[in-house]
Parts: structure tokens; sequence; C-alpha cells
């Protein structure tokens, strides 16, 4: 048996299931810390489940970001500076990852209070997340606001990328089931996929 919901219906809904129900429903979403500075090297670091591939040629990756109606200390920190890095959580993670996601003040580094590890290992003028095995160098190129929501796309280039060479197939493609790269579904379920099969390339 499966359960229908209107638009209307749903609005009857209090706000905490409904934000769960609707949270759920686009399946499961990439785990990633995105990790900035300000231009004093004040580091700041959160959890995003909307991190996106928008292009390989400029390699792009977009990510969401919720209205700036309150403080965002991630997107103030990438306007002043331009660059921030964007690091994949695999299951040894899952913990201190999920913490960052607390409102935290901004004089006070989520490194510092989840016991993750800032590095830096190039130009970028934001850390990476050392513990992560997938990391990322962006530099901002372009935002766009959805008026609808008053959400905002936020548009980086890779500038450059650091990961286990095991976890890299003949064809290019990384193995994230090798390197525990975990998923998640709503805002706060974590999972482990694991690979079905790869189909071919469809030529017709």
């Amino acid at each position: 048996m499966k359960l229908t919901l209107t638009e209307s219906e749903m609005a009857r809904l209090g706000k905490v299931p409904r934000l769960n129900l609707v949270n759920s429903l686009s399946g499961y979403k990439s785990a990633n810390l995105i990790a900035t500075a300000n231009s004093r090297g004040q580091t700041n670091l959160a959890i995003f489940s909307s991190v996106m591939h928008l292009g390989s040629d400029p390699a792009l990756l977009g990510f969401m970001l919720r209205p700036t109606t309150v403080a965002r200390h991630t997107y103030e920190n990438i306007k002043e500076t331009g660059h921030y890095t964007i690091n994949h959580i695999h299951e040894d993670m899952i913990e201190p990852a999920h913490q960052t996601s607390g409102k935290y003040p901004a004089e006070q580094s989520e490194f510092e209070a989840t016991g993750l590890t800032p590095e830096i290992w190039s130009d970028q003028k934001a850390p990476f997340v050392a513990e992560s095995r997938i990391q990322i160098g962006l530099r901002f190129e372009e935002e766009h606001m959805l008026k609808v929501n008053r959400t905002r796309l936020i548009v980086g280039r890779i500038l450059e990328m650091r990961f286990p060479a095991d976890i890299q197939r003949p064809d290019g493609t990384l193995d994230l089931e090798k390197a525990r790269v975990v998923t998640i579904s709503g805002a706060d379920t974590y999972s482990l996929p694991a690979t079905i099969r790869r189909m071919p390339y469809v030529r017709l």
C-alpha cells in the first residue's frame, strides 16, 4: 500500500515532520565537508549534502546554500577569499563531520570543536580536512539565487585534487566504495553504498 500526500496535506504536517519528509525525498545525497578561512586565517568547517557535478571542461562543482538571512560563515569566507575546499566524508569521520552542523559562533573553529585536522598542501586560501581521503580545492566562479526560496547555487572551479592512488580505476573513475565514502539521506542518516554493477556507455 502506498501513501498519497498532496501539497495541501503536506502543508498540514508539523514543521519538523514536513522538513524530514521532503529532505529525504530526493534520495541519497553526497556527504561532504566544505572548509573555508577568512582573510585573518580563522577557519570554518561545515557539512553539506548538496554538492553536485556541473561540468568537466572546465571542471566545475556546485552546492546549494541556504538563505543568508542569518550568518553563513562558509559563504562569507568564500566571498572574502574566493577559495574553499570540498572533502569527502568516509565512515570513520561520520560523528565529527555531523557535529559541524551545529551553529558555532564565527570565532569558534569547527576543526577545533570536532577534533578534525586542517591541512595545507597547496596555495589554497582554505584548509583541507586531513582525515578526508578525497580532497578538492576550488575557486569561486559565480552564484545564482533562486527567487522561489532565496537559496543560492554556488559554482566553483576545481583547481586541484588529492586522493589515494589505489582508488582510481583504469578508466579514470574513482572507486568510492573502496574509499568507504558515505552518503546522506534526509538530514541525519548516513549510509555506506555498495556497487551493484557498472553499465556500459549507451550508444544508439
